[in-house]
């Protein structure tokens, strides 16, 4: 290449939402349940393998980030994401839902293509990310 000509145009990245947003509701439940644990201590959410979907999303109490988790802080709340779901989560909400028999955190996550008749398990594809 001369020094006349210059380096081809880089394609421009595509902007990514948010890993998790957090709804009013869910992070109210969370700063409840915070309330009740050490200083410091974040929710960690993650996806495991399992269930007739073949994934399941997973909390857990931390205090521990690591290099690559996803840290959102929002509303008040801190939560964890787990590296190895953050391709699969991105442009969640988390929202907290109570009905007449139970009270539970549930994912809108526009990556889930599927769940199992129970609710406990879904099909979640990765976001692709362009290496460019």
């Amino acid at each position: 290449m001369s020094v006349a000509e210059t380096p081809p145009a880089r394609p421009a990245r595509r902007s990514l939402p948010p890993v998790i947003r957090i709804t009013d509701i869910a992070a109210e439940r969370l700063r409840e349940i915070l309330a009740e644990s050490e200083p410091g201590t974040a929710v960690r959410v993650g996806i495991e393998n399992g269930g007739c979907a073949g994934m399941s999303y997973k909390l857990d109490f931390t205090t521990d980030v690591a290099p690559l988790d996803a840290v959102v802080e929002d509303k008040g709340v801190k939560v964890v994401v787990d590296s190895k779901a953050v391709l699969f989560l991105i442009g969640t909400e988390m929202d907290f839902k109570t009905d007449k028999v139970s009270s539970q955190f549930v994912f809108n996550n526009p990556n889930q293509t599927s769940s199992c008749g129970c609710g406990e398990s879904v099909a979640i594809t990765p976001v692709a990310v362009d290496a460019s």
